[in-house]
């Protein structure tokens, strides 16, 4: 019987951020117990993942910036900026982070559906710095490398993290061949993600909606606006940023959906592409974060019948 394939290690708790830093191990946890607990759980392979090269990053960050989050992190830690502490396991955990994306792009290639519960997150990681909680970009790079594989030629991201993924964007905007596409709350952090930002190969494309938003209108935006996108784009492989800081509980943020409302999303993007990674980004109120994390699951689960 085939399974839902979840990239996780014990490994992503030894990130410290320290007390009571809203990134943090303990948001792992919870979801993973939850999952373990679930009615779903016989039906999750659950899968160790591998550490990237450092020479792997550069395909997608400077060699100054990927050496300045080691020296640091060898010092025995400190700020990259300043919501983004690492401690002297960092580096090394944020590379087990970046393969575990990796895993999961080489499951989703081998038609096994995947989530990946890693940390720490990537989204806000630009090609030279680190910063808002994420020290290298996951979903870029998977982007990036998905092109190697001879069967994909595009890839779609779409980014519903209610922040906007600055770093993402900063390092796909000059690739053709990949599409990002993001909603989330503007005015807000990090102030990057209007609509008429520069788009040089027209492959990004920012919905921003205001401060309390609610589903009825983000839901305009996600079909007329993403997936009308998303599917014109045709894709040979999604990668979703999946943030669960737009729920109406995250205590960060002032969207206002729901746990099923990701659900939706998650079964919609999969009608126009079956090679769908979901990758775990921000959701800080735990309850929201492991009730979304799981039914997105379920509708993979759903979807493929498994």
């Amino acid at each position: 019987m085939s399974l839902f394939s979840v990239i996780y290690s014990k490994k992503f708790l030894k990130h410290d951020t320290g007390f009571k830093h809203p990134e943090n191990p303990g948001r792992l946890l919870s979801i993973v117990k939850y999952l373990k607990n679930s009615q779903i759980s016989s039906k999750l392979n659950w899968i160790e993942p591998n550490k990237i090269d450092i020479n792997q990053l550069l395909i997608i960050h400077t060699s100054e910036m990927i050496d300045n989050v080691q020296s640091i992190c060898l010092n025995g830690g400190g700020l990259l900026d300043a919501d983004t502490p690492v401690c002297s396991e960092s580096f090394e955990i944020a590379l087990y982070s970046a393969g575990a994306w990796l895993d999961g792009l080489n499951e989703v290639i081998n038609g096994n559906p995947c989530f990946v519960l890693s940390r720490p997150p990537g989204h806000h990681a630009e090609k030279n710095k680190s910063m808002g909680f994420c020290i290298f970009s996951n979903a870029a790079l998977t982007a990036v490398k998905a092109l190697e594989i001879e069967s994909i030629n595009k890839v779609a991201i779409f980014d519903w993290d209610v922040h906007h993924g600055n770093g993402t964007e900063n390092i796909v905007i000059v690739n053709p061949n990949i599409l990002y596409s993001s909603i989330h709350q503007y005015p807000f952090y990090p102030g990057t993600g209007f609509s008429n930002e520069s788009k040089i190969n027209n492959n990004i494309l920012n919905v921003p909606l205001a401060s309390g938003t609610k589903w009825e209108n983000y839901k305009v935006a996600f079909y007329e606006k993403i997936i009308t996108e998303i599917s014109n784009f045709s894709p040979d492989l999604i990668i979703i940023s999946a943030g669960f800081d737009a729920h109406l509980n995250d205590p960060l943020a002032s969207f206002e959906l729901s746990s099923k409302n990701f659900g939706e999303m998650t079964t919609e993007l999969l009608k126009i592409q079956p090679k769908a990674l979901f990758g775990l980004e921000g959701g800080y109120n735990l309850k929201a974060l492991t009730e979304s994390v799981e039914i997105v699951i379920k509708k993979n689960i759903e979807f493929f019948k498994l």
